[in-house]
């Protein structure tokens, strides 16, 4: 085999330095998220926070259309050095805004969009003035991404907004209890843009000869929605299942789903994280033809997601009663949609590393096997909640259900979609290893003997450290070879 590429063992390098930003971004939101679910369910209820999560899935989705595709796209448009990068920046911003503000308005007039039992107050509709900064921000760490800056994201998006809701959750508690989730998730949002935009405007600047016109940002409109269309419904396999379950469970059994969601996707940060760092890696490399490059770069993120995803998955999901029983008594009937919650984002890591390449070189293909998925998912998640209903089960069963047809599905892309870039780039892509399976067998031992031979909260406070240990051990020595190594070395080098 000949010797990696001082190109490729760069592009290696950049990939694990913004991991290792990441990775440490995730662990802040770890220390962040925490408080916040214990706050939003022990003091505000399952009850109140269903209702949030109800209202939620529409802000966010609205958001994500406003985006148009363009967290990815700018990445493209920002690499053909056709226009100064912060005219380009604004037109991606303008087009945004142009899309977020009627759906702004849309969501106030028609609350029951949000909360379709009708049980609101006017404060809770104000939870629609987050839809324009939660998309601008998105636009504006994708532009700060493509120069490399990713330690923005993890200011904005690790600590700052999970820390504004966290603690403004708490605050809003004792002045408006009813609606303060709701205004919580609006402060954090403002603030995390705010942290975006500064050093937004250091990098870029101001647009140069710049004015806004129709006719290109209807051309920017048209050229992106095939990954408006594969990021909305990315997006939507994550919350079809709250968007489907509002119809068949009451406020309380999703806000315990939406707990146990929250808590599972703590891990799929780790994909995300590498995201931002991987599409300016895929699209320089697309320039330069050089697809085996990127078939290798797919290769290695993926492995080092799913290698972190399984070890952190096996953590929660042995303790899985007494992560949930943190939310109260009530939420513990959530553990078996956290366990399948966790085994779906295992199951989606090859999936989402093999889109970041798929976007960019069969983007119509990508698209449609998507649409697939969230069909496939959409069918598993009916079928699913009617064959338990049939059997006479409660609401905790259904939301397991529901937690199953998506991991089912996720499996089904990653499958797919593997197949279909190892097509385009005429190389593997798999990132499985047995050592996988091996780290997995001591995690197992170790998880049961602290479940069984401690007490609950000794189980958690030393259990969840001792399986990561033991997963991690044999991974590191049986798993990673040299480059796989470079994730955990200073600045990421090798």
């Amino acid at each position: 085999m000949s010797e990696p590429s001082a190109a490729h063992q760069k592009d290696i390098q950049a990939l694990a330095k913004g991991g290792q930003t990441n990775v440490m971004g995730f662990v802040l939101r770890l220390m962040a998220r925490i408080p916040f679910l214990i706050i939003a369910s022990r003091f505000y209820g399952a009850e109140s926070l269903g209702r949030f999560a109800s209202a939620l899935v529409m802000v966010e989705l609205a958001a994500q259309l406003c985006t148009l595709g363009q967290k990815r796209g700018l990445a493209q448009r920002l690499s053909e050095d056709r226009e100064h990068p912060a005219s380009a920046v604004a037109d991606a911003m303008l087009l945004t805004s142009l899309l977020a503000i009627p759906a702004t308005i849309a969501l106030y007039l028609f609350p029951q969009a949000m909360y379709p039992t009708g049980n609101f107050t006017e404060a809770d509709r104000l939870l629609v003035i987050a839809i324009l900064p939660l998309a601008l921000t998105d636009i504006a760490l994708a532009a700060l991404a493509y120069r490399y800056d990713v330690a923005t994201t993890v200011r904005s998006r690790a600590v700052v907004e999970p820390w504004t809701l966290s603690i403004a959750a708490g605050v809003l508690f004792l002045v408006i209890p009813e609606s303060g989730l709701q205004l919580a998730f609006v402060a954090s949002i403002v603030a995390a843009a705010l942290v975006a935009f500064w050093p937004l405007f250091r990098s870029y600047g101001l647009p140069q000869d710049w004015h806004p016109n129709p006719l290109r940002l209807g051309q920017l409109a048209l050229a992106n929605l095939p990954l408006a269309g594969a990021d909305a419904v990315e997006w939507g396999t994550r919350k079809l299942d709250i968007f489907i379950l509002r119809f068949f469970v009451g406020d309380a059994a999703l806000g315990i789903y939406y707990f146990a969601q929250q808590v599972a996707t703590l891990p799929q940060k780790l994909k995300t994280s590498f995201e931002p760092i991987l599409g300016p890696v895929i699209t320089r490399n697309l320039k330069e033809g050089n697809l085996a490059g990127i078939a290798a770069q797919v290769r290695q993120v993926g492995y080092w997601i799913i290698a972190a995803q399984a070890g952190i998955a096996l953590a929660l999901a042995i303790p899985g009663t007494g992560i949930m029983g943190l939310g109260g008594p009530a939420f513990v009937g959530g553990t078996g949609a956290l366990a399948f919650l966790l085994a779906a984002e295992v199951a989606a890591a090859t999936a989402v590393v093999s889109e970041a390449a798929l976007v960019y070189v069969a983007r119509m293909q990508n698209l449609l096997v998507s649409l697939l998925t969230i069909t496939l998912q959409g069918l598993l998640t009916l079928a699913g909640i009617e064959l338990v209903t049939d059997m006479g089960l409660d609401d905790n069963f259904r939301i397991a259900a529901a937690a199953a047809a998506l991991m089912l599905s996720l499996g089904f892309a990653s499958l797919l979609k593997a197949w279909l870039l190892k097509r385009q780039l005429g190389a593997s892509v798999n990132n499985w290893r047995w050592t996988l399976v091996w780290a997995t067998a001591p995690a197992v031992l170790v998880g049961w003997l602290a479940m069984t031979l401690l007490p609950e909260w000794a189980a958690l406070v030393l259990g969840v450290p001792a399986i990561l240990l033991a997963y991690g051990y044999v991974i590191w020595h049986k798993g990673f070879g040299p480059e796989d190594r470079v994730l955990f070395r200073r600045g990421g080098t090798s």
